[in-house]
């Protein structure tokens, strides 16, 4: 009769080390995302190693509003999750542990790191309708991660989870005045980032001042900064844009500053394949509709209220109160909603985007500046001339 072939396992530090890189790696994808989500919004020019195309694109990804919870970028809550699994990680290094103990409860740690990867996942796929690289890498490292630790529970103690658990609490109250040591130091550190941590991604334009000439050209397009401009920057945008909301706001800070030397003219791209002919397929659904409203806000000199309304509006409702939005723009909520179907505005919008087709205008945000056009941002050193 022939002999069962043995298998012949692993040794411990084997399983050990590579729970270890594996999460090393995921705190390291937290730290480059935390850094990533930051310069999205604080850095005009930024631009990430992995925004390849609409549908592989880290920034889309990191401008989402899924990218906040609780007040907090969600790769800084990576980073708490990270370091608080590494903190146990050595507790189960040692002889002291006999290869047991905090297996399990790093088992339900890892498990949540999956459940949260698989949630992101979802959204990216069905929300967001672009997928970021490095977190994708992330959740594979987290799914290696959860499925490790199982196996070195497996390979070395077959005992249930809760039977675990319990004696994974135990183990630390025995040690419990390290514990106390090593964690309270944490706990502060994450109490604080939740109640300090600055809300950068909330930026504005600066308040509108009598002090800054606005007005209307004669092609009925709206006008903020200089009556008599050194630099005419003309902005083609688009609502649900982010880089068209950030460039945007940037400009209004520049001419708040130096309202005798830059005007600002705006005008409407929407990248809404219900008005824009060049997009084919479902994108920025609804921003046409938005520029429609910013038309008809602009016959009633309400333009700049509107505009930045709408530039600020939540996209993750999907759709605005149009009741709501009046009243705090100050117009009559019937008319404003009517707007949207009235024949003249939509030629109005219409006359916006074929110019900017002359102009093979591809995408937003999109700027005319001595009549050269410039996609996606506007080179410093024309502005920065000026300035000096």
């Amino acid at each position: 009769m022939k002999k069962a072939k043995r298998i012949i396992h692993l040794p411990f530090p084997v399983y050990f080390w590579t729970v270890a890189i594996l999460a090393f790696g995921g705190l390291s994808a937290s730290i480059y995302l935390s850094i990533n989500h930051y310069r999205n919004y604080t850095d005009i020019g930024y631009k990430s190693f992995c925004a390849i195309s609409r549908a592989i694109n880290c920034d889309t990804v990191s401008q989402s509003p899924y990218a906040i919870s609780f007040g907090v970028p969600v790769a800084i809550w990576g980073v708490i999750g990270y370091m608080f699994f590494l903190l146990f990680l050595p507790f189960a290094s040692g002889k002291i542990a006999e290869k047991k103990r905090t297996w399990p409860l790093l088992f339900l740690v890892s498990l949540a790191f999956s459940c949260v990867s698989i949630i992101y996942a979802l959204i990216s796929t069905f929300y967001i309708q672009s997928y970021c690289i490095v977190c994708m890498l992330s959740y594979a490292s987290n799914f290696f991660l959860l499925y490790y630790v199982w196996l070195i529970r497996r390979r070395f103690e077959r005992t249930g989870i809760l039977d675990g658990l319990r004696r994974d609490i135990g183990f630390l109250w025995n040690i419990r005045k390290k514990c106390v040591s090593l964690f309270s130091p944490f706990l502060i550190g994450v109490i604080l980032v939740v109640i300090l941590f600055p809300d950068y991604w909330n930026f504005a334009p600066p308040p509108l001042s009598a002090d800054i000439p606005k007005g209307i050209t004669e092609a009925g397009h709206p006008w903020i900064g200089a009556e008599n401009p050194e630099l005419v920057v003309t902005e083609f945008t688009d609502y649900l844009c982010f880089q068209c909301k950030k460039m945007h706001f940037y400009l209004r800070q520049i001419v708040a500053k130096h309202p005798d030397k830059i005007r600002l003219i705006h005008r409407h791209y929407p990248m809404d394949h219900k008005f824009n002919p060049i997009v084919k397929e479902p994108f920025h659904v609804g921003s046409g509709a938005m520029a429609l409203l910013t038309i008809y806000a602009t016959g009633r000199g309400k333009f700049w209220e509107m505009n930045d309304i709408l530039f600020n509006v939540d996209r993750r409702k999907g759709t605005i109160n149009i009741k709501e939005l009046a009243e705090k723009v100050g117009l009559d909520h019937k008319e404003l909603s009517n707007s949207i179907y009235d024949r003249n505005i939509r030629h109005k919008l219409q006359i916006d985007i074929w110019e900017g087709m002359k102009l093979t205008i591809t995408g937003t945000p999109s700027y005319v500046m001595n009549g050269k056009v410039y996609l996606g941002q506007i080179p410093p050193d024309i502005i920065k001339n000026v300035l000096d």
